[in-house]
């Protein structure tokens, strides 16, 4: 035990820039991914096939590719088409555009299952669809898909640790290097477990209080 933790005491800064690695990508990641999310859903449920169906098809077609093939992908294969990205970039755009799939479908699930009636009630009083949207569906909307958002949340987290494939000096890719170097492979995957616990663990907690929050104020 103390010599467990005498290594980790010594690995953890190694490890440690890693981490913050991992929790840039995770949250760039995030931001486009939502953002794009909200354009699917939107698109998804346009009343207008010419907007609906090829969004629909973009988003079978991405959901379809595993995560790994998208991050070669964009990595390997875009240069050869004039796309020069950095791992970094690559990395980030991948799990952005594939997480981006699964939260359209969160969200176009929750706008859906609002209330019709309050719909139809939006337009008697004369709201156009912009109005509709950002006054009374979309508010319903992120009550009913906040427990899967946030679950999605830990999920691309823990997938973050792909980018390390592409050569992205995320957490796990220090964990790798380190191990390579010292051996002490139970040390130090030991470490690279607890570290992403130590990010899910409170986010889990966070995002359950949360819910808690929005669910007295309803």
């Amino acid at each position: 035990m103390i010599d467990f933790v005498t290594r980790s005491a010594e690995y953890l800064p190694f490890l440690a820039r890693g981490l913050t690695t991992t929790v840039l990508v995770t949250t760039l990641a995030l931001c486009l991914a939502t953002g794009l999310g909200l354009v699917w859903a939107l698109l998804r449920t346009s009343n207008v096939r010419w907007l609906a169906l090829p969004a629909r098809a973009v988003v079978e077609f991405v959901r379809g590719i595993p995560l790994l093939v998208t991050l070669f992908y964009i990595y390997f294969v875009a240069p050869e088409i004039g796309i020069e990205l950095t791992a970094f970039q690559a990395g980030v755009i991948g799990l952005a555009l594939t997480h981006s799939c699964y939260l359209g479908e969160t969200f176009r699930s929750g706008i859906e299952a609002v209330d019709h009636g309050q719909v139809e009630a939006a337009k008697s009083i004369g709201m156009r669809r912009p109005m509709m949207m950002r006054r009374v569906v979309l508010p319903q909307a992120f009550r009913i898909t906040l427990p899967p958002y946030a679950n999605n949340i830990v999920v691309l987290l823990k997938d973050s640790s792909l980018v390390s494939v592409i050569s992205v000096a995320d957490l796990t890719m220090q964990g790798k290097m380190l191990a390579y170097s010292t051996f002490d492979n139970m040390t130090v995957f030991t470490l690279v477990a607890l570290l992403y616990l130590s990010l899910t663990v409170p986010l889990n907690f966070m995002m359950g209080r949360l819910e808690k929050s929005v669910s007295v104020g309803r």
